[in-house]
């Protein structure tokens, strides 16, 4: 008898568990999303216990996602079989004299080889990680440091084109005193592209607070979000031949939900088929290809950035102290 109401107890905590797992709600405004994303779909959360998660990206190879604790100067891989586990630290500050803030790396990626590339805070810079993926060690060798013989602000978020060209964002989050740090060298704040040959060459410097970043599938469309309350939204821009852009425009305009609604436009991707998930007021929203908004995944607190599986079945959310895997489609 006691046995029996052992095991009932034990069911009981592990449907309660599992239920507590699931946290937020899909929203949806137009019948186009009941295609990228299930209807049966829920938001749950895998990892917990950060300052301020950021930057995910997944690795196939290893089957383990990667993300910043950007505070924590700790990059944390999570896998199904043992959840999160500290994979890199330092991650983003290497230097000796002790400081605070927003130290560690922020978006993260991989190169063609497969190696990690960081933005990193601290070291002001965008950096690869010199040691194999599965084997990761704190050395890191600059990707780029400076623009004009000035240092960067802090990178932020990045992405490669095909081409292996590689598009950054430098807001001042990363700066201890942020825009009133004495080290911040450039006046401004820019999105900039690294060419193959290393050449640093700035893309816009009229984005008050650029942060995350993405290329149209195509690659002639660079999107950035701008993650200033005074000016919260998305801007698109062409791209010319030569890797500059034209013709830039507001995407969408976020003042309205951000009066109503916590959490300033952040990182973003692109799938396949050239819709948008992007963090902003209220959760991650999906637009299509032509800006119209299709839905939103609500969540409680402020949500970052967000990475897909190879096979863009999976969304993978970092939203403050919290992971959050949605299963889109089967």
């Amino acid at each position: 008898m006691y046995r029996i109401v052992f095991i009932s107890i034990v069911i009981l905590f592990s449907c309660q568990q599992k239920k507590e797992r699931q946290m937020g709600t899909i929203e949806r405004f137009d019948t186009a999303l009941d295609s990228i994303i299930n209807k049966k779909a829920q938001v749950e959360i895998i990892a917990e216990g950060f300052d301020w998660s950021e930057g995910p990206i997944w690795v196939e190879k290893e089957q383990m996602l990667l993300f910043s604790d950007v505070p924590q100067n700790i990059v944390y891989k999570w896998t199904e079989a043992k959840g999160k586990e500290i994979y890199l630290t330092p991650s983003g500050y290497t230097g000796i004299v002790k400081r605070g803030g927003e130290m560690g790396s922020n978006g993260l990626t991989l190169n063609k080889s497969g190696q990690l590339v960081l933005c990193q805070h601290g070291n002001r810079q965008i950096a690869v990680m010199n040691a194999p993926i599965e084997n990761p060690k704190p050395v890191f060798v600059p990707i780029a440091s400076q623009y004009n013989s000035k240092r960067f602000n802090s990178p932020n978020d990045l992405v490669f084109d095909s081409k292996g060209n590689l598009y950054f964002t430098d807001p001042p989050y990363g700066l201890e005193k942020n825009m009133d740090d004495p080290g911040k060298e450039l006046p401004f704040q820019g999105a900039y592209r690294v060419d193959v040959s290393g050449n640093v060459s700035l893309l816009t410097d009229t984005i008050t607070r650029p942060n995350g970043i993405a290329l149209t599938p195509d690659e002639k469309h660079l999107l950035v979000s701008n993650s200033d309350s005074t000016k919260p939204g998305w801007y698109i821009y062409d791209l010319d031949a030569a890797g500059s852009l034209t013709n830039g425009k507001i995407f969408y305009d976020a003042m309205a939900e951000l009066k109503k609604e916590q959490g300033n436009p952040d990182g973003l991707k692109i799938d396949k088929s050239g819709n948008i998930f992007a963090t902003g007021p209220g959760g991650v929203w999906i637009f299509n290809a032509g800006g119209k908004v299709l839905g939103k995944i609500r969540f409680p607190e402020k949500v970052s950035n967000c990475a897909f599986s190879p096979d863009e079945k999976t969304l993978f959310i970092t939203a403050d102290n919290y992971v959050l895997r949605v299963k889109l489609r089967d």
